[in-house]
């Protein structure tokens, strides 16, 4: 599209300045077009140097026309060929006079120049000044200046000392190579005036009544060498053309160059619009404008081509503009990649009959626009794509093999299932099994020769190595016979199975592995209730400690394979005393019971050596810190019972409160304070006493008797005083019905239940 445009821009060149040299002559176009050839061969000049030049020598908007002259006298319409033509006809200025044709500003014109300039000349800054009605100049472009000094110049009115108006004035280039001197008689352009050493200042066109001055100012000191005056005389002589051309207009050269891109269109096969977005007032686009349509783009009522520019995109094919095509060409416009729908359906009306069409839209981003093509699929494009579709839905592909022929054809995906390059071509169905792994040979062989020995079709699983890794296939094929039984065709199917291999696979592995893990879980489970019952042996019947009745209930969890880590301690004291313990070790397994009977034998060493309750919780806090799991916690409640004056005296450790029933009312202890052991380096514990009475029940208890997931803890407190008020009876063994009506369902952790009673006087 850009080589076309480009051509189309340089016909356009061509086309004017014919157009100039039949108005001076009145010949005929074939005849300007001869001219010009020969005029450019005498100047050693491209046919689009000289066109440049043709069109720099018009006279200015507005002045006086030249008159018609007879073809006879063309040559002295044309400028003369001068001697600067060989520099004319270099390359350099060949490249300037392809890149005039894309230069649609004099700011542009400024760029360009420079740009083919500054290698050949030394140059550092480009102005370009034109001449104003009332005798001043106006800057309309540059480059190499900074915006603060373009500011300052853009105005200059008719006074004398200007080098530019020297220029224009007298229609010859002012040559300012000498700053000393030329700062006397002109008014130099810099801060400081001595930046550019040496400057020229080029009328266009040459000769009488310029209106455009170029302005070129270097840095670099000395004069201007006879070759480089030639060559920028005649770099000028190039851009008078290009400049007049400024003078048409803008829309003159957009119609132009719109008439060059419908025509592009007019060449082309299949359907193809260009589309220009509208913008809304939202700030997203509201539609399309077609800007040049090919002879097969058709609206809704029949217009095609040149008939469609101009007109609104959904006006003209509103089956084009839905969702999600419209997201396409958005996205397409904001990204520049290239969008291209999937097929989809329209009903249309063809002949007269309604016919569902499928169509495929591409759209490509070209400049600040769009170039959108489509394509109407019909019945065996449509035939095509579903059976791509179902290959590619089911990872599989179709194989053909004729055994007389020895033609072989494969679909496109039976080269990609196989990892093959379809530049190799397909193999041989005797030479499949080659492809597989070597010990899936044998297997694919054997069915390969059943299958021509006329013994049935065949289904048979094979491996391969492909770049992306292992592929699970399958082959599933059979034999078309002759009238003989002979086979002479076999037709297959190649399928993809490494997906549901790999499942499977997995599902084994993953079955093994909880298998695996299972036993190891079951046999820590074994191995800690053994610890676990060494360590923590049960009563089979409630004890007589002190005066007390005491019973106790450990019921581990029924869900998982864990041991948890709860224990008690009911022993008699040396001073007659006794130590009642309930706590509870966070986690499972062994860890939790070996941490478990460190606190157990730890916490009755200390108090039976004389330790206070307070001070066995904080030596029992600094040891669970200092041991392997530095990262272990426990709760605790250690009481002190004195039978001669029935007081219990208790501390905490964050854990739940014992219950006391008395006289048919539960109600829990006052927790004195204590935070639970392991979480801080310096804890508090704090003692709290209960005066006992006979026929007092106090319940010590781990928190997997109160505690359900999805509930708060004082709904479990509740419950326990309610179950305790409601099943009480001084008869001993009562402890398991009331944990087997109070605990219904599955439990989630370990319980244990120390229940201390206080005889009755009578007892």
């Amino acid at each position: 599209m850009d080589r076309l445009r480009h051509l189309a821009a340089m016909s356009a060149v061509l086309e004017q300045a014919k157009g100039v040299l039949m108005a001076l002559t009145g010949c005929s176009p074939g005849a300007a077009e001869e001219l010009l050839q020969q005029r450019a061969e005498a100047g050693a000049r491209s046919v689009l140097e000289e066109c440049w030049i043709t069109l720099g020598s018009l006279p200015p908007p507005g002045g006086e026309a030249p008159e018609t002259q007879p073809a006879a006298s063309l040559e002295s319409a044309v400028p003369p060929a001068r001697d600067e033509a060989a520099v004319e006809g270099s390359a350099v200025l060949g490249a300037l006079a392809r890149e005039l044709v894309h230069v649609a500003t004099p700011q542009d014109l400024a760029h360009c120049l420079l740009e083919h300039l500054a290698p050949e000349v030394g140059v550092d800054a480009i102005m370009i000044y034109a001449r104003l009605p009332a005798g001043g100049l106006e800057l309309v472009g540059h480059v190499g200046i900074d915006d603060t000094l373009a500011a300052q110049w853009r105005q200059v009115p008719p006074l004398s000392g200007i080098a530019a108006l020297a220029a224009l004035r007298a229609g010859e280039p002012r040559w300012l190579e000498d700053v000393a001197a030329d700062r006397k008689r002109y008014l130099l352009i810099g801060d400081p005036p001595d930046r550019w050493s040496s400057r020229a200042w080029l009328p266009v066109p040459a000769g009488a009544s310029p209106n455009v001055c170029i302005g070129v100012l270097r840095t670099r000191q000395g004069r201007f060498t006879a070759s480089e005056r030639a060559h920028l005389q005649a770099a000028a002589r190039l851009c008078g053309g290009r400049l007049h051309a400024f003078d048409t207009g803008p829309q003159a050269a957009a119609d132009a160059a719109a008439d060059a891109v419908q025509t592009v269109f007019d060449a082309l096969s299949g359907a193809a619009m260009l589309l220009t977005p509208l913008p809304a007032a939202s700030g997203g686009i509201e539609d399309y404008r077609i800007d040049a349509a090919s002879a097969q783009a058709d609206d809704v009522v029949g217009r095609a081509g040149r008939e469609l520019v101009g007109r609104r995109f959904q006006e003209a094919c509103p089956a084009l503009a839905g969702e999600p095509l419209w997201q396409g060409l958005r996205s397409a416009l904001a990204t520049g990649e290239p969008y291209e729908s999937e097929p989809f359906a329209h009903h249309e009306v063809v002949d007269g009959v309604a016919e569902l069409s499928t169509y495929t839209v591409r759209a490509a981003r070209l400049g600040d626009g769009l170039v959108v093509t489509w394509v109407r699929h019909g019945s065996s494009d449509r035939q095509e794509q579903r059976l791509a579709d179902v290959q590619r839905l089911g990872s599989l592909g179709w194989a053909s093999w004729n055994l007389v022929t020895h033609e072989v054809t494969w679909s496109s995906h039976v080269f990609s299932l196989l990892g093959r390059d379809p530049a190799e071509g397909p193999v041989g169905l005797t030479d499949l099994p080659d492809l597989a792994l070597p010990e899936d040979v044998p297997a694919l062989a054997h069915a390969i020769g059943e299958l021509l020995g006329g013994r049935g079709p065949f289904d048979v699983p094979f491996r391969i190595r492909t770049a992306g890794g292992l592929r699970h296939l399958r082959a599933v094929a059979e034999a078309v016979p002759d009238v003989h039984g002979t086979p002479v065709e076999v037709h297959g199917v190649v399928q993809d199975l490494t997906a549901q291999r790999s499942a499977e696979l997995a599902l084994v592995e993953s079955e093994r592995a909880m298998l695996t893990q299972h036993d190891v879980l079951r046999a820590e489970r074994t191995l800690a209730g053994r610890l676990q019952h060494a360590l923590l042996p049960l009563p089979t019947r409630p004890v007589r400690l002190t005066g007390l009745y005491v019973e106790v209930v450990y019921l581990p969890a029924q869900s998982g394979i864990h041991v948890g880590g709860d224990w008690f301690s009911a022993i008699e004291l040396p001073d007659g005393k006794a130590l009642f313990v309930v706590g509870d070790v966070a986690g499972h397994g062994i860890d939790a019971v070996a941490t478990m009977a460190q606190l157990r034998f730890t916490a009755k060493g200390m108090v039976i050596t004389g330790s206070s309750l307070t001070g066995a919780l904080a030596r029992l806090n600094t040891l669970l810190l200092h041991s392997r799991d530095t990262h272990g916690t426990a709760t605790m409640v250690l009481a002190r019972y004195d039978p001669t004056e029935r007081r219990l005296v208790w501390a905490q450790a964050g854990h739940p409160p014992p219950l006391l029933l008395r006289d048919g009312q539960a109600r829990y202890l006052d927790r004195p304070g204590g935070m639970l052991l392991g979480a801080s380096a310096t804890p508090s514990f704090q003692e709290a006493e209960c005066l006992l009475r006979p026929g007092d029940r106090v319940i010590l208890y781990t928190d997997g008797l109160v505690e359900r997931p999805g509930e708060g803890l004082d709904r479990g407190l509740k419950r326990l005083a309610e179950a305790v008020t409601t099943h009480h009876t001084d008869e001993p063994g009562s402890l398991r019905p009331l944990l087997a009506a109070l605990l219904e369902g599955e439990r989630r952790d370990d319980v244990c239940v120390l229940d201390i009673r206080v005889p009755r006087d009578e007892e």
